[in-house]
């Protein structure tokens, strides 16, 4: 058995924290999934899966919760994290953009749990978490014990559990809902179209993650990054609190305790193919970064009208609008067809 949670110092205070909380609520019923996602904001949601019994067990403690987690652990080995302890715990990116400040490396879930554990409050200890873990296939039985009927079926679980550290800036393709189980998270979110001031690195490294440190923002360098603050918003989450993220919102999450655990949910990138948004936008680098800038212009004023307008054909009548138009399901697929037959010849 691993020793007890060495005491830890409370972390000091953040001017995150005062910034605007996102607002919370009760737990809505299944029924009402479509309207939360419509909103297009995040909320905290209270009392959602107070029922859990892997919250029972991070409320009664760290120890209780590592040994729930092993008796449903089915052996095989699970995804570790480790940052030297000189990073203090902010996982993002290396000197070099090319890689990350941390390794990865493969254990067994019970010897991670264990290390975690046992470095807790130690000084000059590295950084060390299993994050997205899936645990469907992990832990089956964790899956049954602790349902989530919010999600429609089939979405599962991962599981994030370490001590405290720090994930830079980045968004998800996905929805998200985060549950803490035990420790207390910061999440510090900022709208979709903040994206020009966070600094964000390069897309051929997923996911690509804001240059900024928001908890020691370096303002000659990113002088933008003051723009951003301006418009973003702080969710301080303890176990048994929910965090609803509609995907494309930017979030940087601390971990903020020797001992944190959350599972979490993504869903709702289904798309595939020509109707994917994110395989499409990379389309559009190859076509349009190149074009000089009259051209970019008038592309630019293309997607304005007729992508992201909602009035652009509005002096074509309806049945005459074809693409511009809501399409049907027949001209969707006749599109998709003209287009597959252009990209073939590329």
């Amino acid at each position: 058995m691993p020793e007890p949670l060495r005491r830890v110092p409370d972390p000091e205070p953040s001017p995150l924290d005062g910034l605007p909380r996102v607002a919370a609520r009760t737990a809505p019923p299944p029924a009402d999934l479509a309207e939360l996602i419509d909103a297009g904001v995040p909320v905290v949601l209270k009392g959602l899966f107070e029922h859990w019994p892997a919250l029972a067990a991070g409320r009664a403690g760290a120890g209780e919760l590592a040994a729930y987690l092993k008796g449903h652990d089915r052996g095989a080995p699970v995804p570790v994290m480790e940052a030297p302890a000189r990073t203090g715990g902010k996982f993002g990116y290396g000197a070099d953009l090319r890689e990350f400040n941390f390794s990865r490396r493969s254990a067994s879930l019970s010897d991670a749990l264990d290390r975690i554990l046992r470095l807790a409050g130690e000084e000059n200890a590295p950084h060390v978490a299993v994050q997205m873990l899936p645990l469907a296939a992990q832990m089956p039985g964790f899956v049954a014990q602790n349902p989530m009927p919010l999600l429609p079926a089939g979405v599962a679980p991962r599981l994030w559990v370490g001590g405290p550290v720090h994930t830079r800036t980045h968004n998800d393709r996905d929805h998200n809902l985060a549950c803490v189980l035990t420790g207390r998270r910061r999440f510090l979110l900022f709208p979709p179209d903040q994206v020009a001031n966070l600094y964000v690195g390069p897309l051929d490294n997923p996911p690509p993650l804001s240059l900024v440190d928001p908890e020691a923002p370096d303002f000659v360098r990113f002088p933008l990054f003051a723009d951003a603050l301006a418009t973003a918003r702080v969710a301080l989450l303890d176990p048994g609190d929910a965090l609803f993220i509609p995907r494309t919102w930017w979030h940087h999450v601390s971990s903020l305790g020797p001992f944190n655990a959350m599972v979490n949910y993504w869903w709702g990138d289904d798309a595939i193919g020509l109707d994917q948004p994110n395989d499409v936008f990379l389309a559009s680098l190859l076509a349009y970064k190149h074009l000089p800038p009259h051209e970019r212009a008038y592309w630019r004023a293309m997607f304005e009208a007729h992508v992201f307008g909602d009035h652009g054909a509005d002096h074509i009548p309806p049945t005459q609008r074809g693409t511009l138009g809501a399409m049907r399901l027949g001209e969707r697929a006749s599109l998709r067809q003209r287009l597959r037959a252009a990209f073939l010849k590329s």
